[in-house]
């Protein structure tokens, strides 16, 4: 009988993770994550038709932008711990429900109100999904060596979906309305459901004591508001302002609080003891730096290859497809590098060789550099994701099994709060560095300067009003300062990432890989062990 008991307790103990479905539940997992990561991105290149067709006030097209990242963002822990608590697979499921149902609120929204009400919901829908496949992965992979193989691809796809959005769309625009976009999830999530309840396992944590609501709320309205504060810096409002401030400081608040009453608990809604594991803490820290500096530099790279170098949109996401090209491949390389290097050595690397990307980059100038450019974005991208990969890997590897909801949610928030913090940055120290430069532009009148310096778009159209050589001049001055402040902003950029890959000393050397996973035994030779016990 002791036999059949250690057998059982074998079997309980791997059933999530045995069985060579596991590599079916990754196929529903990537699709369940490029699916959201598309809808990220998914909706920049119809704007203008959005704005066209339901003409949406100023702040009305605001938050038809950022109501759902502000949303995804401030959900992910009240959802991932909430999936530890009643089932991953439950919330997953009900994600995608709600994904299909606010896709086609969307597509066919006939005002602004209800197109920002179906981003918010599409918002929650993603907070379900995200940590929800995390989680389940790191549940169903509990040999290392497979989940970090695993981790590789569900951060190749990744990469693949937020650089496929804007194409998407933009094909999409090209033969339907602008609702098709969102219409195009429908279908998907119609056969993610049924599979996903099929051949996803059920998994919780440990269930003990009460889910904490109240923290749950708390984290929520903390994180949307620190969330909000940190994308209005980033558009170019004022740090005084009041709309500003307000979000800032109150979420801030809120998430004190949060913290405070976590410790008090006696069973925490996020046990913040992870944080005290230097693995843990570090990867999280390099998730945030590591998402501050591709996405700003995203920002401003499109920006660039638009109004500097004159390409189209579409051209300008071609250039930028190599970019995710390499990121796909650091992520299918990720196990091997981890396994070899180990994630010290390997996040290390990934800092600085994006570092070495990035001051490679600063060679850009007023004209095009196709080679230089392609350099430049292919080790960008394959250094981010070495890093992306290897801190994601660590985290997850040190968080208790029981704890994977609340840990992916950490992931996914800091990697929100990086992209956000990227914006609000490194777009303050570019209008910092480019904005003086037009302060005297001989020949342009004060109020035309002054115009100008909010952006590079506006100075263009500053330059079209003006006409002449004042409006000549004007632009030829507004470009060289976009090219400088680029420069600066990439400077900035390169101390950031050493300073990640100094962070990154914080790491584990080696790779601990646990036993490896065992197979499920059939039912058959289990009821023969039964009958010889």
């Amino acid at each position: 009988m002791s036999g059949t008991t250690t057998a059982a307790a074998a079997l309980r103990r791997r059933a999530a993770g045995a069985g060579a479905n596991r590599w079916v539940v990754l196929v529903v997992l990537c699709v369940s994550l490029l699916l959201v990561a598309v809808d990220a991105t998914v909706l920049h290149v119809a704007v203008p038709a959005v704005t066209e067709d339901l003409r949406p006030g100023a702040i009305e097209l605001l938050w038809i932008v950022d109501i759902y990242p502000l949303v995804c963002a401030s959900l992910l822990i009240l959802f991932g711990t909430l999936g530890d608590r009643v089932g991953r697979r439950r919330v997953l499921l009900l994600g995608y429900g709600l994904f299909g149902l606010a896709s086609g609120l969307a597509a066919l929204a006939h005002d602004p109100q209800v197109l920002i009400l179906a981003r918010a919901l599409l918002g929650v829908g993603g907070a379900m999904i995200m940590p929800a496949t995390l989680s389940i992965l790191r549940q169903v992979f509990p040999d290392r060596r497979e989940r970090a193989l695993a981790i590789g691809i569900w951060s190749a796809v990744a990469a693949v979906g937020a650089a496929v959005g804007p194409l998407l769309g933009g094909f999409l625009l090209e033969h339907f309305w602008w609702g098709s976009v969102f219409l195009v999830n429908i279908p998907l999530m119609l056969v993610s459901l049924p599979v996903g309840r099929l051949l996803l396992p059920e998994s919780k944590g440990d269930g003990k004591g009460p889910w904490d609501v109240v923290g749950a709320l708390m984290a929520a309205a903390g994180l949307f508001g620190v969330v909000l504060g940190v994308k209005r810096l980033g558009g170019g409002e004022e740090v005084a302002s009041l709309f500003t401030v307000v979000p800032l400081v109150v979420g801030a608040v809120l998430l004190f609080l949060f913290v405070r009453r976590q410790r008090r608990r006696e069973f925490p809604l996020v046990d913040l003891r992870m944080f005290a594991r230097p693995a843990f803490s570090t990867s999280v820290g390099c998730i945030v730096l590591a998402m501050l500096a591709l996405v700003g530099l995203e920002l401003i790279a499109a920006q660039y290859l638009q109004l500097v170098l004159g390409l189209s949109p579409l051209e300008t996401g071609l250039r930028l497809l190599p970019l995710t090209f390499a990121a796909m491949a650091s992520g299918l390389a990720g196990a091997r590098m981890l396994r070899r290097f180990g994630p010290r050595r390997m996040v290390c690397f990934g800092f600085c060789l994006t570092a070495v990307a990035v001051l490679l980059l600063t060679a850009m100038g007023g004209e095009d550099n196709p080679g230089l450019l392609l350099s430049g974005f292919v080790l960008l991208g394959f250094g981010l994701e070495t890093t992306l990969f290897g801190a994601y890997e660590s985290m997850l590897s040190e968080a208790p099994p029981e704890q994977a909801g609340g840990a992916a949610a950490i992931g996914e928030t800091s990697y929100q709060l990086g992209a956000g913090i990227g914006i609000a940055l490194l777009g303050s120290v570019m209008n910092a560095a480019y904005a003086p430069g037009l302060a005297n532009v001989p020949g342009v009148p004060p109020p035309a300067s002054a115009a100008a310096s909010h952006s590079l778009g506006e100075a263009y159209d500053v330059a079209a009003q003006l006409g002449g050589p004042a409006g000549v001049a004007l632009q030829r001055a507004a470009r060289d300062c976009f090219v400088h402040g680029l420069h600066v902003t990439l400077l900035v950029s390169a101390a950031l990432l050493l300073l990640g890959a100094v962070m990154a000393l914080r790491l584990p050397r080696v790779m601990q890989c646990e036993a490896p996973a065992v197979e499920l035994p059939k039912p058959r030779e289990v009821a023969e062990s039964r009958v010889s016990a």
